[in-house]
């Protein structure tokens, strides 16, 4: 099977180009080359930029696939060209969405492929639900071969998976306050890259998943204050948690405050029968506790990339204070 991966190094991708690989696929990674994670060997690059029309041209020349994945597509414009690129070029297209998209606030629990698509708080999951409605009428009108994937929050070692980023485990081990939005009870669901991978793999190339969507998550469900717990035990400490309101939050950092009020505020447990029944070996099985130490010595590993950016380390400082006056 021959398989187009536009981008294809990212955290969530790297596990999947990885697995596919692995399994034989011919993988072919369409990117600028701008990575610090590994490229499968046995993966072809295809250095250029997908948002150049001339150059993403040049460099497909007569080139078809069996599957073509856009892990890098954000908005309606980027979907006009790839629908552009791609109508006569495979024989299936997976757009990588959000689980984000799904309505805010949520009117029911567990989440599934069939809960409605609105977030009227986040720029970023309108984008992915615009991008998805212009496929599936591509799909009605013409044809176009999509399957659409929505990734909830997905990390590997290089990624922190909260707020503020490396910030936070510094703060934590010099004893400083950190900030948990809510009263920290919401219930949160992290996905382990190579657990995503697992799922996504098995539906490239399968013309059955044609016009359907998909979610891919871990079944573990945390609350907020234990993934802050379970990062700190990691580090070999303990959090000095400070709950603050995630409208006080968004006061303070509009970008934060959507993408807490547009999706992490919320709590979110996913329904993951329909993976499973299109791929029923998936079983996500990497829990947080061993993700979190697999971050851990990935920072500790590599001094470069323990970055403090002092105006975001000053602004969370801001908050706290802020939050202590009113509660001391």
């Amino acid at each position: 099977m021959k398989v187009l991966f536009i981008g294809g190094t990212g955290v969530i991708s790297s596990a999947c180009s990885q697995l596919a690989v692995e399994r034989g696929i011919d993988l072919y990674l369409l990117n600028r080359g701008q990575t610090k994670r590994p490229v499968p060997a046995a993966a072809r690059v295809l250095h250029g930029d997908i948002r150049s029309k001339d150059s993403a041209y040049r460099i497909l020349d007569k080139m078809t696939f069996d599957a073509v994945v856009d892990w890098v597509a954000f908005t309606p414009a980027h979907i006009e060209m790839d629908l552009d690129l791609f109508q006569r070029r495979t024989k299936q297209y997976i757009f990588i969405s959000s689980a984000s998209a799904y309505q805010k606030p949520l009117a029911a629990l567990p989440i599934t492929e069939s809960t409605p698509l609105s977030n009227p708080y986040w720029k970023y999951s309108q984008d992915k639900i615009a991008c998805e409605q212009l496929l599936m009428r591509s799909l009605d009108r013409d044809g176009f071969p999509v399957t659409i994937v929505r990734p909830s929050h997905t990390y590997d070692r290089t990624t922190m998976p909260v707020d503020g980023g490396y910030i936070v485990l510094n703060r934590m081990r010099l004893g400083k306050k950190v900030i948990v939005h809510g009263d920290g009870s919401s219930l949160w669901t992290l996905t382990h890259h190579r657990d995503f991978a697992k799922g996504f793999v098995s539906l490239l190339g399968n013309s059955s998943t044609i016009g359907q969507a998909f979610h891919i998550t871990s079944d573990e469900l945390l609350s907020w204050n234990q993934i802050f717990e379970t990062l700190a035990s990691a580090a070999g400490t303990r959090p000095r948690i400070v709950h603050v309101p995630s409208d006080t939050i968004a006061s303070f950092d509009p970008q934060w405050g959507a993408g807490l009020l547009g999706d992490k505020a919320h709590s979110v447990i996913f329904d993951n029968s329909k993976i499973k029944s299109f791929v029923p070996d998936y079983a996500a099985t990497i829990p947080f506790a061993d993700g979190a130490k697999e971050i851990v010595s990935w920072f500790d590993s590599n001094p470069s990339h323990q970055i403090v950016n002092e105006e975001t380390d000053r602004m969370l400082d801001k908050i706290i204070t802020a939050c202590d006056s009113i509660h001391p």
